[in-house]
């Protein structure tokens, strides 16, 4: 039952190339960081990514757009990212966008056994080219299919060595889902502690779910844009 493991090395060693990875995090903030630089040192390729956005310049997953490491990048929002843009115009990366709501939805529904869901979003619009549409109730629905990976790569404030998680504040975006929508679930955490130490009303993932632990306290956490007030005259 303890999950533990000793480096970032150890926690990504079966991930190999052409893996599909979901990473979770809500800009940069909840990214598992520490995970993605192991996956750079390792140089796995022909990745395909599933996260909401895809980092910034040289940071969070910017890291794996650097080296080339990515093929594909199914999320919500691009901006932020020069080489992104880039690699996505000149037909080097393969993109696709989804309401971010729709991805949160997809990712759900992999993690809860659901294969497929009907939602409004995107009906008349390019997102429901190619895709089923139904009526219900005198309204157009478009199915979307359930989104799940061989691998998800999770931050998480807390956890226990069996793998029960807590998560903080914004991290909670996307992380939780993703944690349950993958064949293995490897978490990298910023507090581990004891097995019931944490309130089991406190938990957002119980341990059935996770696959590896990392113990990462102390994080670079770094921020997109940072804005400061002027001083005053």
């Amino acid at each position: 039952m303890n999950k533990l493991v000793s480096s970032a090395d150890e926690a990504i060693h079966d991930i190999t190339d052409g893996a599909t990875i979901l990473v979770g995090g809500f800009g940069l903030c909840g990214i598992p960081e520490t995970l993605i630089e192991a996956l750079v040192r390792k140089g796995v390729k022909n990745l395909t990514t599933i996260s909401n956005n895809a980092g910034v310049d040289q940071f969070g997953l910017g890291k794996l757009l650097m080296t080339g490491q990515i093929k594909k990048h199914i999320g919500s929002y691009v901006g932020e990212n020069k080489l992104f843009e880039s690699l996505v115009l000149s037909g080097k990366l393969e993109l696709e966008l989804n309401p971010q709501g729709t991805l949160a939805e997809r990712i759900r529904a992999a993690g809860a056994g659901i294969p497929a869901f009907f939602t409004p979003t995107g009906v008349g619009t390019v997102i429901a080219e190619g895709k089923e549409v139904r009526d219900f109730d005198g309204r157009p629905y478009v199915m979307e299919r359930a989104l799940k990976a061989d691998f998800a790569l999770v931050h998480a404030w807390k956890a226990d060595r069996w793998g029960n998680l807590v998560f903080r504040k914004t991290a909670r975006n996307f992380n939780p889902m993703m944690a349950t929508a993958a064949k293995v679930t490897i978490v990298e955490v910023e507090h581990l502690v004891e097995p019931g130490q944490i309130d089991p009303d406190q938990v957002h993932v119980p341990s059935i779910y996770v696959k590896r632990i990392l113990c990462v306290p102390n994080l670079e956490k770094r921020i997109e844009k940072r804005t400061l007030r002027k001083k005053a005259s």
